[in-house]
């Protein structure tokens, strides 16, 4: 089978790799698609394990099962989580899956056109994707679902102010979920066309990111905001972050700069605020459970969100536009279509 083999992000080869037979356990899925995250073309979180494929947000269907498996048949369409906690762990027992000790595999990379699920995976991982989730649509199920658990830890409810700094496909779905809390929302972007889909999706204010955002925000919220979610790994949102917000709110690093920016929490202010900086990676099967549902039943909007699709050949030409961030929001690669894709309405806002 071909895969997309990840060096670097400079270097994304086309390869051919066997595809072992299923175990009596385990089973075979055909990619049909599968996203590209934002943290696939973090080099520093990822070059530790290249070469390697990458790929973790994927819609499948089911080609072979082993002998053992009852729980899918083939013709079953997928979602597959990249990982699965143990659930025994204290890390589990307390809520905190991403950090689980047991975690001893993860899913192969879906820049592939199969995928061999293991037995763990299939067992503790893998979900039948309703009927009214697409494959395309599945993509969105562990982005959404990081999100999901960002809200859950900075203890968002009805009512409250939030500000997201940043607004790719994260920010907008952070926006659509807050939105659905009745929050009132505040966003930035250096990108005028994605200040614009924020608006669209439930954003009461847009700024620009290089205008003083702390005090636009405030005026318009007559106050500081109760959460604030960093969607975007820029230094001078860290130091907008800081600024915007409340008295006892929380900030809450969704992304984060590299290891050699160094961020100074002002710790002294804080302390006497009681200001929460928090951070959230990735999720947990509650989340994961949460996303499918609210995809599901459509709660949140993801296929204006799609900007491109590209066949399996086109894979580096997908990380070159999320690389560069402005004309891409999420990325698609489909592993058996021979043609690539742009969503020209997406494009031009």
């Amino acid at each position: 089978m071909k895969v997309a083999m990840w060096y670097n992000n400079g270097d994304i080869r086309i390869e051919e790799q066997p595809l072992c037979p299923p175990g009596p356990g385990e089973m075979i899925v055909k990619v049909i698609s599968c996203g590209i995250c934002g943290s696939d073309v973090v080099e520093w979180y990822r070059l530790p394990r290249a070469p390697l494929v990458q790929g973790h947000e994927i819609g499948a269907v089911v080609v072979e099962t082993g002998a053992a498996v009852e729980k899918f048949k083939t013709g079953d369409r997928v979602f597959i989580a990249p990982k699965v906690p143990c659930l025994q762990c204290r890390y589990c027992r307390n809520g905190h899956f991403p950090q689980c000790t047991g975690v001893k595999e993860r899913l192969p990379g879906g820049f592939a056109e199969y995928i061999l699920v293991s037995e763990r995976l299939l067992e503790q991982g893998a979900y039948l994707l309703p009927d009214s989730i697409s494959f395309d649509q599945g993509t969105f199920i562990e982005p959404l679902a990081c999100v999901v658990r960002s809200q859950a830890v900075a203890g968002l409810h009805g009512g409250e102010s939030v500000l997201v700094l940043g607004c790719g496909m994260a920010g907008l779905l952070q926006i659509q979920l807050a939105k659905r809390r009745g929050c009132r929302i505040v966003a930035t972007d250096i990108d005028p066309g994605k200040l614009k889909r924020a608006a669209s999706l439930g954003a009461d204010l847009t700024i620009p990111a290089a205008e003083d955002v702390p005090e636009r925000m405030k005026e318009f919220l007559r106050g500081k905001a109760d959460a604030v979610f960093l969607c975007t790994s820029a230094l001078p949102a860290v130091v907008q972050a800081w600024s915007a917000v409340d008295k006892g709110g929380a900030v809450v690093f969704f992304a984060v700069p590299g290891p050699e920016k160094p961020v100074t929490i002002p710790i002294n202010t804080f302390w006497t605020q009681e200001v929460r900086v928090l951070t959230s990676y990735y999720c947990g099967p509650p989340d994961i459970e949460e996303s499918m549902r609210l995809l599901a039943a459509h709660a949140i909007e993801v296929d204006s969100l799609i900007t491109h699709r590209f066949p399996l050949s086109e894979t580096a030409k997908g990380f070159q536009l999320v690389l560069e961030g402005r004309a891409a929001l999420k990325v698609i690669i489909q592993p058996h279509e021979q043609r690539s894709e742009s969503c020209a309405p997406c494009m031009d806002q």
